[in-house]
């Protein structure tokens, strides 16, 4: 998630989901593919949506657990203390994020893109804007697209469907197999694994 404000733009690269221990530590789902960055990234954000306020931390401690990270951050030394950050976004300014390889992307640069269906025979018509990107559900990364009426898709981001790609004007121009908006439904583990863009979050 890419998030504005006065100072710039933040990234969310973790969330906090629980209180970990007695001491002020907490437990957070990660939205990062350069978890090993904690290292070098000892100022965070935590950013609450319901007070819509951001609050400097200074990371003292991290550590792996259950697929997620726990941290301890400097002044939060009880557990009363670590339930104030309970469903924080931990975020850096956007400009403090990992450089990509070339030809890579991350999930933040595609939402709100407009997605476009083209083909040969008929004219290109709007499917709709990119909200989410979905990971796991099948061989690929899944494009949640919603329209105005409100209808979602989940359309498989991969190179052989993506025919264009403008992230300055937000817009991706793809060629769909006939009948795949009306099925909804993502590749299947059984079919040859396509080619990918790779994108990070």
């Amino acid at each position: 998630m890419t998030e504005e404000s006065g100072n710039g733009a933040f990234v969310t690269i973790a969330r906090v989901a629980k209180v970990q221990g007695r001491v002020g530590e907490v437990a957070a789902e990660l939205h990062t593919d350069f978890p090993e960055r904690f290292e070098q990234r000892r100022t965070l954000y935590a950013w609450s949506a319901g007070s819509n306020q951001r609050r400097e931390l200074h990371l003292d401690e991290f550590w792996p657990h259950k697929g997620g990270m726990v941290f301890k951050f400097e002044g939060v030394d009880s557990i009363e203390e670590a339930e104030k950050l309970l469903g924080s976004e931990i975020q850096i300014p956007a400009r403090e994020r990992a450089e990509l390889e070339e030809g890579a992307f991350y999930v933040s640069e595609l939402l709100g893109c407009l997605v476009v269906e083209t083909s040969q025979a008929e004219a290109a018509r709007s499917i709709g804007t990119v909200v989410d990107v979905n990971f796991g559900a099948g061989t690929a990364p899944l494009l949640i697209v919603n329209n105005d009426s409100g209808k979602e898709f989940m359309i498989p981001f991969v190179e052989s469907f993506t025919k264009k790609l403008d992230l300055k004007d937000k817009r991706i121009e793809m060629q769909l197999p006939e009948g795949m908006l009306e099925l909804d439904a993502p590749l299947s583990a059984g079919k040859k694994e396509p080619k990918q863009p790779p994108v990070k979050r």
